[in-house]
């Protein structure tokens, strides 16, 4: 899975530079224009976008269950589409959604007693975005919002009985998750970089006495449309 996230990585780091030299009427600093009876002015968006982002996870999950907890970082993929929405044409807020494949999880233990756990989910997250341009092409984009996620797949590993089973199944996690997510994200022309962090809310575990939340720190690459 590492080998297949960095070629992937790789792969994208290569092609932006080549799409990115045409140029991107999107990406450009806003211009004022004229409207309404009385000559008001305001700053035209281009309202909507849509966008391509491949990126690296690292996650943890925290439980009060020494079963489930899975305090040490696990690396993981993160994929989809990204679609956003100007809100106002007063201001550069956007509201912005997708659906993504992202891998989370966590560690526990090492040698004989260690135990890795894979949780893989599609998500939708729900933010709103506000674009501050620092130059013609380029502008800051801080964002929060939330996210809901349903999982997919993954396997707990033993590794001391070399034995692995499904993580959504066995009286062990929930697949549905859900939380808040907060970020930052840099956009040059039509390509796009941002690192952000998913807190858990949803108690991912089956025990109902023993809480158990995932965190997650994400870095995209990506471009838009």
């Amino acid at each position: 899975m590492k080998k297949t996230l960095l070629l992937t990585l790789m792969c994208m780091a290569l092609a932006l530079p080549a799409i990115a030299q045409y140029g991107y009427p999107y990406g450009g600093r806003p211009r004022v224009q004229t409207v309404g009876r009385h000559g008001n002015e305001y700053i035209a968006w281009h309202r909507y976008y849509f966008g391509l982002r491949v990126g690296m996870n690292v996650s943890h999950v925290n439980s009060e269950s020494p079963l489930l907890d899975g305090s040490s970082p696990k690396t993981g993929l993160n994929i989809g589409l990204a679609a956003g929405t100007q809100l106002t044409y007063r201001a550069p807020l956007f509201l912005e959604t997708g659906l993504y494949y992202t891998q989370k999880g966590g560690k526990s233990g090492s040698g004989h007693d260690k135990f890795t756990y894979d949780l893989n989910y599609l998500e939708v997250p729900l933010l709103i975005k506000y674009k501050h341009f620092i130059g013609n092409q380029t502008s800051i984009q801080p964002y929060a919002g939330g996210y809901l996620a349903i999982g997919t797949d993954g396997n707990i590993k033993n590794y001391g009985t070399r034995t692995a089973f499904s993580s959504f199944e066995n009286d062990y996690f929930n697949r549905f998750d859900g939380g808040l997510k907060i970020g930052c994200g840099v956009g040059y022309n039509m390509l796009y970089l941002d690192a952000s962090y998913d807190i858990g809310l949803a108690n991912i575990g089956q025990d109902n006495f023993d809480d158990t939340h995932g965190g997650c720190f994400t870095i995209n690459l990506g471009v838009n449309f």
